[in-house]
């Protein structure tokens, strides 16, 4: 397989998983209140968080797992129940609800950095992209993801204003719904991988 068909493989499914339009109303809703610098200065934050959690996950996960005597088919069906659950909890639930913060750019950390960018979603899917494409193909996957997650907030405004909130957790819904089919394929695999040698 040459490495764009892997990209393009690997970067879809982080792409569901991840959900950069599912995180814009969160994050409109709770720097409402910011300045413009103060909103940046989140956003960056955000960002830098949700980079070193994915990379330090993608980098000492599968030795965790070598420990602890995990193998991959065991992490993707549980990886894919969770999946499965934040899924279908996505889309039954009828609000996000809105969250009173601080006025701090700590909130660019938690909950924006994680759970909500470097959530379960994200990083069960990274590593079973890595074992799956690589190394290489995963990582520019997830680099290509996180420059679109950093576009989709900083031009929030614009967005919203196109989509409206109800627009955007209308298409959070339909991306859940994919996240629940990959979720499926992940157990499915994992399945699988255990009892079919």
């Amino acid at each position: 397989m040459n490495f764009l068909a892997a990209f393009s493989l690997s970067f879809i499914p982080l792409f569901v998983a991840m959900e950069p339009l599912g995180v814009i109303p969160v994050y409109v809703g709770m720097t409402r209140p910011f300045t413009p610098a103060q909103r940046r200065h989140v956003l960056n934050y955000s960002l830098i968080t949700a980079t070193l959690i994915t990379l330090a996950f993608l980098i000492v996960g599968k030795a965790v797992f070598n420990a602890l005597g995990i193998t991959i088919g065991d992490f993707q069906i549980a990886g894919g129940l969770v999946l499965l659950c934040i899924a279908i909890y996505d889309i039954v639930m009828t609000s996000r609800g809105h969250i009173e913060m601080k006025l701090t750019s700590g909130i660019g950390i938690v909950p924006l950095g994680t759970p909500l960018i470097a959530g379960p979603a994200a990083l069960t899917t990274l590593l079973m992209l890595n074992d799956l494409y690589g190394f290489t193909v995963t990582v520019c996957a997830l680099a290509a993801n996180l420059i679109i997650i950093w576009v989709a907030l900083l031009q929030s405004d614009t967005i919203m204003k196109y989509l409206g909130e109800n627009g955007a957790r209308g298409i959070s819904k339909v991306i859940s719904l994919l996240l629940a089919a990959i979720a499926v394929m992940m157990i499915r695999r994992g399945i699988e991988g255990i009892f079919i040698k």
